[in-house]
């Protein structure tokens, strides 16, 4: 009878160290426990993973893949931020977040009010996407040779209103850009007059002081914004669900994607510090394209600032001028201006990055230097990484791994490089997986491997 008490109490010992054991296995590591979160996040991260609902909540936190054939290839880490697992299935969700918030936070935008941007795609499907989760309209000016999966296909299903207009010069007063401000600027007019009609109803005037009319509009739209606000933690926004979605008079607001400053931030505080999370700081570059220039200005600026060691690059595609402004601190000649030179149909077959001219985000960018590549080493680089990896990405994805290569032989076998993964190839169908337009350009794909970066 002792020698059976005493084995009873060896194994309950033995349990209860084991049990000690487990427990201090997983508390030293908490991210195995499934309802404990990292502890290493941005508060703003933390905050937005915790406290906010629906879609909003699932953009952002994207993961950071190795890229297995280029690692293998360059002897370097090369990771790239899938930002086509987003919602809206680009970057440009973090953008369209970032921008309604900021504007519903100044009283710039109403709730029920119509967002306006000229987009060539990403951007307009992520405002389509962003704006009802808000209790936004969006309209979209779009230039009608932008691919067609990226209108007819996807923007226009999204509901969104979208207005094509043929492509042309920015400094053009019908470039799809400037016609989108009009847009906005138009709404609120009208928003303004219906509310003044109103305003002259109630009080059965004919005549109504404008200055007075004036202050009750803005009050009106502080308002407005204050109750969107109040019960929000840390200032976010939250949709309740009780915007007039019919009412034409909660005005317009134009997004300005490549001058509003909300873009930069949207990197600053939210995707560099990812990066940065996930890399465990251990990442020695980062290089990308720029179209507005939004997302290599706030990454790179965030890294530098976490370590001023760590390289930061562009990747620049053919018929943008942003590599000279970079290496040579000169945008084009005065030859080449936009404006006063032909516009080439055929500048690049890429989408969404290159630019001719300087944007208040790309200014904020800190860069150690600028690669420049070709449509033809991103179409093979797109082939590459599909046979071998199994990614199936766009254009300017495929620009980006271009780089992030250049970058892994210039610095040599033992670092790490990050890039973007922009969106995937499904927006890319009509013309950078499409043979026919390819063989058109000449740009049919032959390359077995990476020897086209050679």
């Amino acid at each position: 009878m002792a020698a059976a008490t005493a084995a009873a109490g060896a194994a309950a010992a033995a349990a209860a160290v084991s049990l000690l054991a487990c427990y201090l296995l997983l508390h030293r590591d908490g991210a195995k426990l499934p309802w404990v979160g990292p502890t290493t996040r941005s508060s703003r991260s933390s905050g937005r993973r915790t406290r906010r609902k629906g879609l909003v909540e699932a953009i952002g936190n994207t993961p950071l893949i190795r890229i297995n054939s280029l690692s293998d290839a360059t002897g370097c880490e090369i990771l790239g931020k899938a930002e086509f697992l987003n919602p809206g299935g680009s970057v440009k969700d973090r953008v369209a977040v970032k921008i309604i918030e900021e504007a519903l936070e100044s009283g710039d935008l109403l709730c029920g009010g119509t967002v306006t941007e000229g987009s060539a795609g990403s951007t307009a499907i992520s405002l389509a996407i962003v704006a009802p989760a808000y209790g936004c309209k969006c309209h979209v000016v779009i230039p009608d040779d932008a691919a067609i999966e990226k209108v007819s296909q996807i923007i226009e299903a999204l509901g969104a209103t979208v207005e094509r207009v043929r492509p042309v010069s920015i400094t053009h007063r019908d470039h799809f850009v400037n016609i989108a401000r009009r847009r906005a600027l138009e709404a609120n007019k009208s928003a303004a007059a219906q509310r003044e009609s109103r305003y002259k109803e109630t009080n059965g005037s004919a005549h109504v002081n404008t200055r007075i009319m004036h202050s009750k509009i803005t009050a009106s739209k502080g308002e407005s914004n204050k109750a969107l606000t109040n019960c929000s933690a840390n200032s976010e926004i939250q949709y309740n669900g009780k915007c007039d979605h019919d009412s034409d008079s909660k005005g317009g607001f134009f997004a300005d994607q490549f001058e509003n400053m909300a873009n930069y931030r949207a990197h600053y505080e939210w995707t560099g510090p990812e990066i940065w999370q996930q890399s465990k700081g251990t990442l020695h570059a980062f290089v990308a394209a720029a179209g507005t220039g939004g997302t290599i200005a706030g990454v790179s600026r965030y890294l530098k600032e976490k370590n001023t060691n760590i390289k930061c690059f562009l990747m620049d595609p053919p018929g943008s001028g942003l590599f000279n402004k970079v290496t040579r601190g000169v945008m084009y000649t005065k030859e080449e201006a936009e404006g006063k030179r032909l516009k080439n149909p055929f500048d690049t077959i890429t989408e969404g990055i290159g630019i001719n001219r300087v944007t208040k985000n790309f200014m904020m960018a800190e860069l150690d230097g600028a690669y420049r590549g070709t449509d033809r080493e991103a179409v093979e680089m797109s082939r590459f990484l599909l046979k071998n990896d199994g990614l199936f990405v766009g254009s300017s994805s495929a620009m980006n791994c271009v780089g992030a290569v250049r970058v892994a032989q210039d610095l040599g076998p033992g670092h790490t490089i990050v890039t973007i993964l922009c969106d995937s190839g499904m927006r890319h169908l009509s013309k950078f997986f499409n043979d026919q337009y390819l063989a058109n350009h000449g740009l049919t794909p032959t390359a077995t491997g990476l020897e086209f970066l050679d």
